[in-house]
This record gives structure tokens, sequence and C-alpha cells, in this order.
């Protein structure tokens, strides 16, 4: 497999490095796009799920006894539309099951700047979550928040779009902010608030190593950090479906045969950043 046969977003890193320059208007959304493709390709590789039950529609598809191949004719950056109990929502990453509905949603926030205005986004996050799991109390739905960490001191920064001061300290809105989100993660079961979401993460992008997170932030102990995001979506999407209808095939995941032609050179785990889901 060669670098042309990979897709450009394969690695979170890559994802992140157009939201991290700054080189996209916000209101395009092309700075958050990239993050929508790998989240849906990671579903399909360490998720398990099929190409199909995703959009947008990655650029993978399946042959016999389940081979994995990269085929970027077959990718489709729509978003679904998804009825909710009270509007309907265009959501940024959806898996559906033929005969259950949607079954995993992640939505993806970008914020650039204009820090202090995080109230309207706890406000949008409370809103959506609520809205779906009313129509859909068994969604496993998960926000996403990329934060762009501008540095105080960089020339042209309005105070507002500050994240991180100059002694190094995130300002006192983000922190803030994360607190909140906090106690909107962390729904296990069909029955648990429908305000709160499965899984949160929130993800501080240095502009100064494009494509890096801030180590120091969100802390160790944080349940925002990233790398417990999609384990999350994962666990609960088992415990809530499979578990449950054991005899329904179709709800468990796959597993990926290892002589898939995406397989077939080098550390893939290393190369993408995430472990694929194989048979043993």
């Amino acid at each position: 497999m060669n670098d042309a046969e990979v897709p450009a977003y394969l690695r979170l890193e890559r994802a992140l490095e157009v939201f991290a320059s700054g080189s996209e208007k916000v209101q395009s959304q092309l700075h958050i796009k990239p993050l929508h493709q790998h989240f849906a390709i990671r579903l399909v590789i360490e998720g398990g799920f099929m190409p199909g039950e995703i959009v947008p529609h990655p650029p993978l598809r399946v042959e016999r006894a389940n081979r994995l191949i990269w085929d970027p004719a077959v990718a489709d950056q729509r978003e679904q539309t998804v009825l909710g109990g009270l509007k309907t929502k265009n959501i940024d990453i959806v898996v559906s099951k033929e005969g259950v509905g949607p079954v995993i949603g992640v939505s993806v926030k970008g914020t650039t700047g204009a820090f202090r205005n995080l109230t309207n986004r706890m406000e949008e996050a409370v809103g959506d979550s609520t809205n779906l799991h009313i129509m859909y109390p068994g969604l496993v739905y998960g926000f996403f928040h990329v934060i762009r960490a501008n540095r105080a001191g960089t020339e042209h920064m309005k105070m507002n779009d500050i994240a991180v001061d100059e002694s190094g300290t995130l300002v006192h809105s983000l922190r803030r902010y994360h607190d909140v989100l906090i106690n909107l993660t962390g729904r296990t079961m069909v029955r648990d608030d429908p305000t709160r979401y499965e899984a949160v993460a929130m993800a501080m992008v240095d502009p100064d190593r494009q494509g890096t997170f801030l180590d120091a932030f969100p802390p160790d102990n944080s349940p925002l950090r990233t790398e417990r995001f999609f384990e999350k979506l994962l666990s609960i999407y088992d415990l809530r479906f499979p578990y449950v209808a054991a005899s329904v095939p179709s709800l468990r995941r796959r597993e990926w045969s290892a002589d898939s032609p995406i397989f077939a050179e080098g550390d893939f785990e290393k190369m993408a950043g995430f472990p694929p889901r194989l048979a043993e």
C-alpha cells in the first residue's frame, strides 16, 4: 500500500491540521470536515461497522471474507438528516442499522475564538442531545469539541480570542467550559437523562504545532480526554445493542480480515494512530 492509496485524514493529527492553521473560513465548515472523514473511517476500521452503514460514506468497501479495501470512488461527504423529537437535525457522522435506525451519532464542533461566547455552545449541545434522545433513546451520541489554543502575544490576537495566557495557563472561560462539559457526559442506560451525551471530548489544538493537542489540558483524570472518546462510544454501543439483542447478528461489530489490502504493508496501528478491529 503506497501513500497515494491512504486517505489524507486517516490520522487524527492530519485531520486537525486544516483547523489548526486557520487557512479556511469557519463559515465554510471546511476547517472541520476532515474530522468528519476521520471519524467515518475510524468507525469502520476500529469500530467494525460496514462502510454503507455510515454517513458520510468513508472511502472504504468490503469484499468477500471481511476484507477491507480503500476506494475513493465510494466516498461521499454528505451528512444525514435525522428526525428528532423536536426538530430535524443534520448530524456530522451517523451509523444506522437496518430495522433499528441511528445507533451512533457524533457531533463535531470547532471554535477558533470568541471564547467568552461558549455559553451559546453549551445551550446548543444540551438542545441537540435532548432533541435526538427524545426520538431515539438508544442512540449512542458523542460530542467532540475542537478548540484552537491561541496564545497570548500572538500578533493581532483579540483578547476574547486568547485561550492560553502569558503564563501558559488556560483562560478562565475555557476552564469553566471544561467543567460544564463534564456534567454533559456519562449517559449509559437508555433511561438516563436525555440531555447528557454518552461521550464528550474537549480537544485543545496547538496552532504552533499543527495537528497536536495541548498535553496539559484536559488533565489526565478528565473524562473529556480525546483518547477515551472513541472507546466510550463503542463500549456503550456493545452494551446497548449486541449485548441486549444477542440473537440479532447484524448488530454485532465486524472483525476484519488481517489479510485485507489496507493492512498489507507495515504496522497499520502505528501509521493510523488507532488499532484495527481484526479477526483472530
